[in-house]
């Protein structure tokens, strides 16, 4: 592409070089992901946007049931008591509550919380059903969208409604539970590796950024093109504390009454700010192939002449009829330098060329989003050629994503160092905590840097904790985050 070309292709989004987050959302709306409601950080979720969650939606809910989960739906105002039962919840959401206050033009005699989580109205239900241990484990999830009341507000990242699903169970036993929590944490690991082609890092949340009134919480988390860090999905060992909170009892094997085991794991549409700020450039979308509403867009060339439209035609047949999501642009209101920029900007992952002298030689070229090349594929055996080229396309993606987190990846010894690094290289930094939440917090204040993870592969990097100097306990991921 010349100089000329390429400023003209980029000119209305800016280099995420120059302004991370107006590239950000220059490209969600160029791309007509989102569009900006009429209420402050409400989001119109657009087709082509829509289709991403639909492709996680797709993914995750096969999974859910293969390993024994039934959907469910719950409603979406909780009455204030409710939430109120279990205080270290309540306490941890109040800030982000939305209140209903009033029925048409009467004022309600109890006020209903627009729901930010569903932990405390499914365990009201929970304590009506639950009878005796032969009717455990619960193993339920819902789809469905949460109101947390965010004064700063971004498209996908942090928004005041979002959708996502929310798995809640119970269990007989505290090792069932726990099991739970670990299974579903690693089906939330197959999902971004295995379709968004996002590596993640997992481990344990520190007791300070900790899900409100879980005993423990689990996380995935990525790391963005600038260096910030994103919880990509979180699952919750939440004990017996809800459990108790909401008296829901079950006769056990001995005849007495016990309480169950809790847990709750959920992700949501944040995945797809995830998506664009992993492997987006500064022409726009660059979508995993096993995620994209469109895979293969073809494009044909001088299709005016004889032959041209019945062959991309055929060629369109085919790889539909393998079950590839594949458009076929024979419009003719734009140039086919038109299409193949549009296409790019919207991260289709394969742009196929076909003109008369490719059907003479019984080719047809192929232009890969992820790198830009192009290359000559012959027509036989198109949709196996494809697939497969989609297939290596998936995994070019995740390697590539591998190796931009690991050259933001850093082990820091000294306050100091730390510090000075995360201003100029931001990225993870893997360091040693003493474990106690005042030194966490004061490295939060003075830096706004958080634990994001005590990671389950566990290093040695040292004995003392570089921000305090009293002895480690753990080696952490830290970084800003979104």
């Amino acid at each position: 592409m010349s100089n000329k070309q390429e400023k003209d292709f980029v000119k209305d989004i800016t280099k995420m070089e120059d302004d991370f987050a107006q590239w950000y959302t220059d490209v969600i709306k160029k791309t007509d992901l989102v569009d900006y409601s009429p209420v402050k950080g409400f989001m119109v979720i657009k087709p082509y946007g829509y289709a991403l969650w639909e492709g996680i939606q797709s993914f995750l809910d096969k999974r859910f049931k293969e390993t024994g989960h039934q959907n469910v739906y719950f409603p979406l105002l909780i009455p204030e008591s409710l939430l109120n039962k279990e205080k270290e919840h309540v306490e941890g959401f109040a800030p982000e509550v939305a209140w209903v206050t009033h029925g048409g033009s009467e004022e309600l005699a109890e006020r209903l919380c627009v729901r930010p989580t569903s932990e405390t109205i499914i365990c009201s239900m929970y304590s009506k059903w639950l009878t005796t241990y032969r009717e455990l484990p619960y193993l339920y999830n819902q789809w469905c969208s949460v109101v947390r009341w965010e004064k700063a507000t971004r498209p996908f990242l942090r928004t005041s409604e979002f959708l996502w699903q929310e798995g809640h169970t119970i269990h007989e036993t505290a090792e069932e539970a726990q099991e739970e929590t670990l299974r579903m944490l690693n089906i939330y690991i197959e999902m971004a590796e295995e379709l968004l082609a996002i590596p993640m890092v997992a481990g344990r949340k520190s007791d300070r950024e900790k899900f409100a009134g879980a005993e423990a919480t689990y996380t995935i988390e990525a790391l963005m093109h600038d260096g910030k860090a994103l919880q990509s999905g979180t699952s919750h060992n939440l004990a017996q504390h809800f459990t108790k909170a909401f008296d829901i009892t079950f006769q056990g094997r001995t005849g007495e009454l016990e309480y169950p085991h809790h847990t709750s794991w959920g992700c949501s549409t944040r995945l797809i700010g995830g998506v664009i700020m992993v492997h987006g450039d500064n022409r726009g979308l660059v979508l995993p192939p096993r995620l994209a509403p469109i895979q293969v867009v073809i494009v044909p060339i001088a299709q005016k002449k004889e032959g041209v439209l019945e062959h991309v035609n055929a060629l369109y047949d085919e790889l539909k009829a393998a079950g590839i999501r594949v458009k076929l642009d024979d419009s003719t209101e734009n140039s086919p330098g038109w299409k193949f920029n549009e296409y790019e900007m919207k991260g289709v992952p394969l742009r196929l060329e076909v003109g008369p002298r490719d059907i003479e030689n019984g080719v047809m070229m192929a232009a890969r989003r992820d790198t830009l090349e192009k290359v000559t594929l012959e027509r036989a055996d198109a949709a196996q050629t494809v697939k497969a080229l989609l297939d290596t396309i998936h995994y070019d993606m995740l390697e590539k994503a591998r190796i931009s987190r690991d050259e933001k990846t850093y082990v820091v010894k000294s306050y100091e160092e730390f510090k000075t690094k995360m201003v100029e290289t931001p990225g993870f930094a893997k360091a040693m905590w003493c474990g106690e939440e005042a030194c966490e917090a004061e490295v939060k204040a003075e830096t706004g840097v958080t634990i994001r993870c005590i990671p389950f592969e566990q290093e040695n990097l040292g004995d003392t904790c570089p921000f305090c100097g009293k002895p480690a306990k753990h080696m952490v991921y830290m970084a800003k985050a979104y």
